[in-house]
């Protein structure tokens, strides 16, 4: 038995324009798809450290304030991936008050993607992933969100799409004819929810490279593939807590990731080398949400010991108040107001208070408007920010 695999996912088929659709065959793989000995190794590692991460999300106080700082993370690298400029900082900054009236617009497609995956999170708890979940998943993505065409939120295609090029004629990849698309979808639902022997994470794998190949929607394809891999973890209960996001990672080898669909979706398709790549990617992104979460309980526990030197009324406030930070660590004055219900003086006092304790700090130095930081947790998310801070001191 070979552990070569070589199976045929589908073929290019000429249509009367012109051009070739590649059109799936039976999905999944009936002959040739044999999941060699070094694929069961990578997803044993893969399922080790997803474990590891189920395992200390569980042990996280105040896990749900943290989400959403995952979540954020994620929104910003695969908005990214398609040609947002936006930055994590940007994303984090956009509810606070002061920026509103100056917001980036690509941020406008993050908090789109963020919508979008709270959305799912909830929706998947009582919901099975599903064409109708994807296309729930799709309309809060691109309902008034910017597209390069007309988006039809949460409408499958009925027009033929292509990847790279002008035309069809001269496109990098064309997925099928609408014709053949819908049979291939129902495949991949019936896929989805089959009893069968696939390990979990390559099951994943497949889904996400299945639905790019598809690609049913007219704009939107790539954001919504990458969520399916989170809400599919999720709900197949790998996870407890939703914090594993591939986006960086996608993000991070761009190249290598657009490679390896283009490679799983040939006529000679190379299914072994996508999973290959896709299980190091759950596991490198598992091993960084673990280091993450170790991070942040050594913050929470260093803080919240300096909260308890304080008068009890004053600790009581300011605890209230750096929980709050973990969801939304970029601050201003109206923030705090909000959060407390005090004066504005009475808020400039608990930021210079924050200040004191080494939790926040000014965000540049803006004559109006001054925003803050919670830099030590906001850091763990964002290297570049981090390795700025290092510089600088």
């Amino acid at each position: 038995m070979t552990n070569v695999n070589k199976p045929k996912i589908g073929q290019y088929i000429e249509q009367k324009g012109g051009f070739k659709t590649f059109t799936p065959f039976d999905f999944p793989p009936k002959e040739g798809f044999i999941i060699s000995p070094k694929l069961y190794k990578k997803h044993e590692e893969a399922i080790r450290l997803v474990g590891k991460l189920d395992g200390i999300t569980r042990l996280l106080p105040d896990k749900d304030f943290f989400l959403f700082m995952f979540i954020k993370t994620d929104a910003t690298y695969s908005s990214q991936i398609e040609g947002t400029k936006a930055t994590l900082q940007d994303a984090v900054a956009a509810p606070v008050t002061e920026e509103k009236d100056r917001k980036n617009p690509d941020v406008d497609d993050i908090e789109h993607y963020i919508e979008a995956v709270n959305y799912g999170i909830e929706r998947v708890k009582k919901f099975p992933v599903s064409l109708r979940f994807i296309r729930e998943l799709h309309e809060k993505l691109m309902t008034q969100a910017r597209s390069t065409q007309h988006a039809y939120p949460g409408e499958f295609r009925n027009s033929q799409n292509w990847i790279g090029g002008k035309t069809p004629a001269d496109a990098s990849f064309v997925p099928p004819a609408v014709s053949d698309m819908h049979k291939s979808l129902n495949d991949l639902e019936k896929f989805i929810h089959a009893e069968d022997d696939y390990p979990s994470l390559v099951k994943a794998g497949l889904m996400h490279a299945q639905f790019e190949t598809i690609h049913p929607f007219t704009d939107g394809n790539g954001r919504t593939g990458r969520m399916l891999i989170a809400m599919y973890i999720h709900h197949a209960k790998l996870l407890e807590l939703p914090v594993l996001y591939l986006s960086s990672y996608f993000k991070k080898y761009q190249k290598l990731y657009y490679q390896k669909l283009q490679g799983y979706h040939d006529e000679e398709a190379d299914i072994d080398s996508w999973l290959e790549f896709f299980l190091e990617g759950i596991a490198e992104i598992a091993n960084s949400g673990v280091d993450i979460c170790t991070k942040i309980t050594a913050l929470r526990d260093r803080d919240f010991a300096k909260m308890q030197k304080l008068g009890k009324k004053s600790a009581e406030s300011t605890l209230e108040i750096v929980r709050k930070l973990f969801t939304q660590p970029i601050v201003g004055v109206a923030e705090i107001m909000k959060w407390t219900g005090f004066t504005a003086p009475g808020a400039y006092n608990v930021i210079e208070r924050l200040k004191g304790l080494k939790i926040l700090e000014p965000l540049g130095d803006a004559d109006y408007g001054q925003k803050y930081i919670y830099a030590d947790y906001y850091e763990i998310f964002d290297d570049a920010f981090r390795d700025n801070r290092v510089k600088e001191k």
